[in-house]
């Protein structure tokens, strides 16, 4: 019989094969027909902009970074090599993918510490779910020396994962813990299924450092795990949640500073997360497609510094000279998101006429 730690080593590859068949390179129509407000006439030139961003007590030179996707496997260890290379050459910050792993097996550590190893002076994110308590947190830290710490959420994909959790009762408090225990900023994280303004409530009022909404449009772990099912599938449940731009909207006057992820594929879209409120931006599968050969670094690292060219053509072009900027640039949301707010009583016409 397998056993325990090379099940869990698969279901990582099997997590790391299915997110890479789902890969699409197109942005979804949510994105596409929000739009921004364009204006002839700017005073900002492209040596005006600084793409320069500050969240949960760090400045980010980059404002997009490599969001969670993997670890504690071989093959994952191969990966996460190469996407802190790909970090430490950009200037990219980093999360590691969920070390639940390593917590458990001791020699699944080396998959996480490559990660330090290549980028021994980057911004890199630790990553534990919502049912670990704050020792554990603390040793996740510890072991990629860590500048913060992602708590995932991800009930919708415990849920539909054969062998996932069942208890959830207890997160909200767990999370609460580790914030008062952390010697790092703690970052709460979805998995691609979105957040409310009353979730976000709940998190301001335990003080967390930032949230990252990750939405729909990218990586379907519902999907994922229904693929990982041999029978009884949960497939209806494959569109569940709010979508990224759903819950940036659902954030608007969130007092807590906002990540934004789920879908984002192109500079566009990250200035529209920007517009939308968001002080940086996450990208988990666009980054895994980038490395997912073993030859692939050279032209990653090139289409990522093509990616910062791009976004600073952007703001000069929507005429703002950095992020903060951006986030008061007048933009008109999509009719699915008017819609949506309409329902749930939230001004987005206001967002039009800044």
């Amino acid at each position: 019989m397998m056993d325990l730690f090379q099940q869990q080593m698969n279901r990582k590859d099997e997590h790391v094969g299915h997110a890479n068949q789902q890969y699409r390179a197109t942005s979804a129509p949510e994105f596409v027909e929000t739009r921004f407000v364009h204006h002839p006439f700017t005073t900002v030139d492209v040596a005006d902009v600084t793409l320069q961003t500050k969240l949960a007590g760090l400045t980010f030179d980059v404002p997009f970074f490599i969001n969670a996707i993997t670890g504690g496997s071989p093959l994952t260890t191969a990966l996460n090599q190469r996407l802190a290379i790909l970090a430490r050459e950009t200037g990219m910050a980093m999360a590691t993918g969920s070390m639940s792993i390593a917590m458990k097996f001791p020699e699944s550590k080396e998959s996480f510490k490559v990660i330090r190893q290549e980028n021994p002076n980057g911004i890199l994110f630790a990553n534990l779910g919502a049912h670990y308590d704050a020792e554990a947190a603390k040793r996740a830290v510890e072991l990629i020396e860590a500048n913060a710490i992602q708590i995932h959420v991800n009930r919708a994909q415990e849920l539909v994962m054969p062998e996932g959790d069942r208890v959830f009762s207890n997160w909200l408090k767990n999370i609460e813990e580790i914030v008062k225990a952390s010697a790092v900023p703690v970052i709460v994280k979805e998995v691609g299924f979105g957040f409310s303004r009353e979730a976000i409530a709940q998190l301001e009022s335990i003080g967390v450092a930032a949230i990252d909404i990750s939405g729909t449009g990218g990586t379907n772990f519902a999907k994922i795990e229904n693929g990982r099912r041999k029978e009884d599938k949960l497939d209806f449940l494959e569109d569940w949640g709010q979508t990224t731009l759903t819950s940036l909207m659902e954030a608007q006057g969130s007092r807590t500073p906002i990540i934004a992820s789920g879908g984002v594929k192109t500079p566009l879209d990250m200035a529209k997360c920007f517009a939308l409120g968001a002080s940086l931006v996450g990208l988990s599968g666009e980054m895994l497609h980038l490395v997912r050969k073993d030859d692939s670094l050279p032209d990653a690292i090139h289409t990522v510094q093509t990616w910062k060219e791009q976004l600073t053509t952007i703001l000069t072009l929507v005429g703002a000279d950095s992020i903060s900027s951006l986030q008061q640039s007048p933009i008109v949301v999509a009719p699915s998101l008017q819609n949506w707010c309409d329902a749930r009583g939230i001004d987005w016409k206001h967002l039009a006429q800044r």
